[in-house]
């Protein structure tokens, strides 16, 4: 039951943080003032330009995603079967990923928000669907009490999540977006065997 209040309560901030994000960036961009930046030089204009891109650097590589507020790091993967620690609740085997979450802003965030926000999880096994799984119990009980706390800026938490799979063939595809309904920062495949 626990699980299930913590899930509800999870989503709950997940719709109302994201869609909250994307309506004050949308604001936020309309209003403010474009700059110019001046350089006497053309030298001077490429090293501007390279220290822009480098700050608002985003991507997924490597199991690691990086946003401008935010950066998850995938540090464990692993099937558990029906039954087994980690999987008591489910019916169905579960992908299980262990995370380290990192706040890069003064904003506030948690790692179970922070992950629902960023991931999608898909088994490409149906030649008329797109196959989003869904998210199965937490599999890590010690990581419970800390799931929903506020990651203080430049914190990192530890964190997991689990996705019910639909067969132990077919892998594991999590793509990544800047945020909800966001562009997509790009995609990496994982082996259930």
């Amino acid at each position: 039951m626990k699980k299930a209040i913590v899930l509800f309560s999870a989503l709950t901030l997940f719709t109302m943080v994201g869609c909250g994000n994307g309506e004050e960036e949308a604001t936020n961009k309309e209003d403010s003032p474009k700059e110019e930046v001046v350089t006497e030089t053309e030298t001077d204009t490429k090293e501007t330009e390279t220290e822009v891109t480098e700050n608002k650097e985003v991507y997924f590589k490597d199991n690691e995603v990086k946003l401008n507020d935010l950066k998850i790091t995938i540090t464990e993967t692993k099937v558990i079967p029906v039954g087994e620690a980690g999987n008591e609740y489910s019916d169905k085997p579960v992908f299980a990923i262990w995370y380290d979450t990192t706040n890069l802003s003064d904003k506030e965030l948690d790692p179970t928000t922070a992950w629902m926000a960023v991931f999608e999880a898909i088994q490409d096994n149906d030649p008329n669907m797109v196959n989003s799984l869904e998210v199965a119990g937490h599999p890590d009980d010690e990581l419970l009490d800390t799931q929903l706390s506020t990651i203080k800026k430049d914190g990192t938490l530890k964190n997991a999540v689990a996705y019910e799979l639909d067969d132990l063939e077919t892998p594991v595809k999590l793509i990544a977006t800047q945020g909800i309904a966001g562009d997509k920062l790009g995609e990496q495949t994982y082996e259930v065997k």
